[in-house]
């Protein structure tokens, strides 16, 4: 008996050595909720954490919310502690997955892919589909793509006074760079 848990442990643990990940940990992720005529609200965060498992198209990402910058120093405050309260919501995640994702596919090319997911922010899981543009270079995999996130949905309270000034629909864009692990 004990052997057969060793087999066993032994071959699922050889399965998920055999899956193909890629990885980054300076994956792009930006944002913009700029309304006309008022000052730019956009942020960028240059150190997202994604995983690919390219068997499966399954993704997964990670932001430390306070690693979105802002050119404004007091609206990046103002998101911090108003906003993204992040320092009791630390991070924005998101798992999904490339639907019909074939990485023998995969080329030069670029190709366009749905994602559907799970996106986390501010403690709410939201609902989340997006096209990517997928192609493969170098034995690298590069994926950019957008979806639209609306604070409300996430229990985000915009000020009565600055809401004219802050975008119902926020555009979320990514930009990844994935390497073989």
């Amino acid at each position: 008996m004990k052997n057969l848990v060793l087999i066993i442990v032994s071959l699922l643990s050889s399965n998920l050595a055999l899956a193909q990940k890629y990885s980054s940990k300076t994956g792009q992720v930006s944002f913009e909720a700029s309304v006309p005529l008022f000052e730019d609200v956009s942020a960028k965060d240059n150190n997202n954490i994604v995983i690919l498992n390219a068997d499966t198209g399954e993704i997964a990402s990670v932001s430390a919310v306070k690693n979105y910058k802002f050119t404004v120093k007091l609206m990046e405050e103002h998101f911090n502690e108003n906003y993204a309260e992040s320092a009791k919501y630390p991070k924005a995640t998101f798992t999904g997955k490339l639907v019909n994702f074939d990485k023998t596919k995969l080329s030069a090319s670029p190709q366009k892919y749905t994602v559907q997911g799970k996106l986390n922010f501010h403690g709410v899981d939201k609902a989340v589909s997006s096209s990517a543009t997928v192609y493969a270079k170098d034995g690298k995999i590069y994926m950019q793509g957008g979806f639209v996130a609306r604070p409300a949905d996430h229990n985000v309270t915009i000020p009565k006074m600055v809401s004219k000034k802050v975008a119902e629909n926020v555009n979320v864009k990514y930009d990844y760079v994935l390497s073989k692990q």
